[in-house]
């Protein structure tokens, strides 16, 4: 087994070391192998694949495949740790495989793939935030547990975890590779996140790039607030007082401009028309 990194907290052999194993490596049909339900990584680069199954092809399969029976098909063994090396063995024509066979529960397996992936740091941010999620919510970890599991400080999951409060939208955008994890961490906490990462992609912006980009932005958008007249800022609080809908006023040095109601039902929207009819 590979060394563990330093600080890593619980690596792949203490986990194995508190994990039921057969004592022996066996060998098993790589038809016979199943994913991890649990496997936090979704993207397998390509050319890494490749560069290991010409690697297997040449050395053969040096580290065993952890597995476990698998709950759904009795003749099936579903991978806990190493489906990168799985599926590079099936496209180096391997037709059976080294494995350690493990009794381990679903809480069990879920560590397991994510220890795996954080040490050969297989994840990407997002997808490392996602697997942290799910100690959470579906085997009751908190923030500190999961700090101490991992080896990392807390404030480290704190701000993994708060890639998950971006926007579906933006969200969909790193699954699909059209802005990175580094886009995205920039992107957090931003109230227009969706807009910008449509933004950075129309502009093809790097990362550096679009942090200068949302300070100019955010730089823009405060002094476009501060320039505003006192008195149109008075006559929006006074308007929204009186009707209770949100107003915005737009005027130009030559008193030329626009107003805004803002509704969010159909009712709000009958109670302007019918402002403006009693008074027109």
């Amino acid at each position: 087994m590979d060394k563990i990194k330093k600080g890593l907290g619980r690596g792949l052999s203490s986990l194995i070391g508190e994990t039921k194993v057969e004592p022996q490596t066996n060998k098993i049909q790589i038809s016979d192998l199943v994913p991890n339900k649990y496997q936090p990584r979704k993207l397998f680069d390509e050319n890494n694949l490749e560069d290991l199954a010409n690697s297997i092809k040449e050395r053969g399969m040096i580290q065993p495949i952890i597995v476990r029976k698998s709950n759904d098909d009795k003749s099936k063994y579903e991978i806990i740790a190493g489906e990168r090396r799985w599926l590079a063995a099936q496209r180096a024509g391997l037709h059976e495989v080294p494995v350690v066979i493990a009794i381990a529960d679903d809480l069990k397996s879920l560590e397991f793939a994510i220890v795996e992936n954080v040490q050969r740091h297989d994840l990407n941010p997002l997808e490392e935030a996602q697997g942290y999620k799910r100690l959470i919510d579906e085997f009751s970890y908190d923030q500190e547990k999961v700090a101490k599991f991992i080896g990392k400080s807390r404030s480290y999951i704190t701000n993994s975890l708060r890639l998950l409060t971006l926007p579906d939208e933006v969200i969909q955008l790193i699954e699909t590779q059209k802005i990175s994890a580094g886009h995205a961490k920039v992107l957090v906490g931003l109230e227009n996140a969706n807009f910008l990462a449509n933004k950075i992609i129309e502009k093809q912006l790097s990362v550096r790039q679009a942090e200068k980009f949302i300070k100019i932005f955010k730089s823009n958008k405060k002094q476009k607030f501060k320039s505003k007249d006192t008195n149109i800022r008075d006559l929006e609080n006074t308007i929204t007082s009186k009707i209770g809908l949100n107003v915005l006023i737009k005027n130009s040095s030559r008193n030329k401009g626009t107003i805004t109601f803002f509704y969010k039902e159909i009712d709000q929207l009958n109670k302007i028309i019918e402002a403006i009819k009693s008074n027109y």
